[in-house]
């Protein structure tokens, strides 16, 4: 019967659009990876992601900066017995204006939220929560972008909890032909008990924040791309009524070089160690290496296949992590105009 109500409520929604709209369009994007980590530190951790993932979508435009969209996120994982492990809604208003973004809906997190540091937002969230639940909002000018959201993660019901995420991040550039500018990345996770009292749990909040100066010098070099970052990390953690705010801080670095098909991506961190939810867990260590050496051989329009070979060093313990990752994107294509 519920299946049946939201059917309705979804064609609803879409003649809907399409009686309001000047034209539709059609997207297709996707990503297929393999993902083996070898984690000396995290044998519980140390398996290999494998899978597709596909967005399909229809837009809805009523006119340049209106747009409604509906579709879905598909994931298979290689040698599963189902065909899709998970299907994830895609439907959300968006206003694209000339300096203004604008989400609201379920939406994918690609390129809006996947320049999070690894410290603070991991990467396998790409394969398993690839949306934003929420509201999404963006400023860009020449030299300004801020970036504010809220996902949901969880609804609270009588037996699940009541989580959901809010942050924003930016970066600011004082001059368009200067190397130098400034980024910064925050977020916290609130996390409530279900609507059925769980004995001795309590409110608990997670999460952190980053300030980093930067150096693009990819114009001063024979190099396509070489950049440098170095700033500060704090994490917050606190359970309400147990203990106060946990903020321990510490020292953060990359670099990265990109010549042609080849690249060099290094990450440092030293300082306390952090526990943040949705952060890679190797900076609960006080002292963390990570080596990406990337091979890109498939570079074509809208396509691009990496290989990377990641060395983590961790004081006393070293590990290795190989993945394979194609993603592709056909862009909008507009297949159907209302009105002239």
């Amino acid at each position: 019967m519920i299946r049946k109500i939201y059917l309705a409520l979804l064609i609803t929604l879409l003649t809907a659009g399409a009686a309001s709209a000047q034209n539709l369009d059609f997207h297709v994007n996707g990503m297929g990876f393999f993902d083996n980590r070898e984690y000396k530190e995290f044998v519980q951790r140390s398996r290999t992601y494998s899978g597709v993932r596909i967005t399909a979508d229809v837009g809805f435009n009523i006119d340049s900066n209106n747009h409604f969209i509906f579709g879905a996120n598909a994931l298979h994982e290689f040698g599963g017995n189902q065909f899709f492990v998970r299907v994830n809604p895609v439907a959300y208003y968006s206003y694209t204006g000339k300096n203004w973004l604008f989400n609201a809906g379920a939406f994918s997190r690609e390129g809006l939220l996947t320049d999070y540091p690894r410290a603070m937002l991991n990467d396998t969230l790409r394969y398993y929560r690839p949306n934003v639940e929420g509201l999404l909002t963006r400023f860009k000018s020449s030299h300004v972008t801020e970036t504010v959201w809220i996902d949901w993660v969880s609804r609270q019901t009588n037996v699940d909890r009541e989580q959901f995420l809010f942050g924003f991040s930016g970066k600011y550039q004082p001059s368009l032909d200067g190397p130098f500018y400034v980024s910064h990345y925050f977020f916290l996770l609130h996390d409530a008990g279900p609507a059925i009292a769980i004995p001795n749990d309590h409110i608990r909040d997670n999460g952190a924040a980053q300030i980093r100066l930067g150096a693009n010098l990819s114009h001063k070099t024979f190099l396509d791309s070489l950049n440098f970052e170095a700033g500060g990390m704090l994490s917050l953690e606190r359970s309400r009524g147990i203990d106060g705010w946990q903020k321990p801080t510490g020292f953060v670095a990359s670099a990265y070089a990109g010549y042609k098909r080849f690249a060099l991506y290094d990450e440092f961190y030293k300082g306390q160690g952090h526990h943040v939810a949705f952060g890679d867990a190797y900076y609960q260590y006080k002292t963390y290496n990570r080596l990406d050496i990337i091979y890109t051989p498939f570079i074509a329009n809208g396509l691009r296949g990496q290989f990377v070979l990641s060395l983590h060093n961790t004081p006393g313990q070293f590990s290795n992590q190989e993945a394979f990752r194609l993603t592709y994107d056909i862009g909008r294509k507009r297949i159907v105009n209302f009105k002239d």
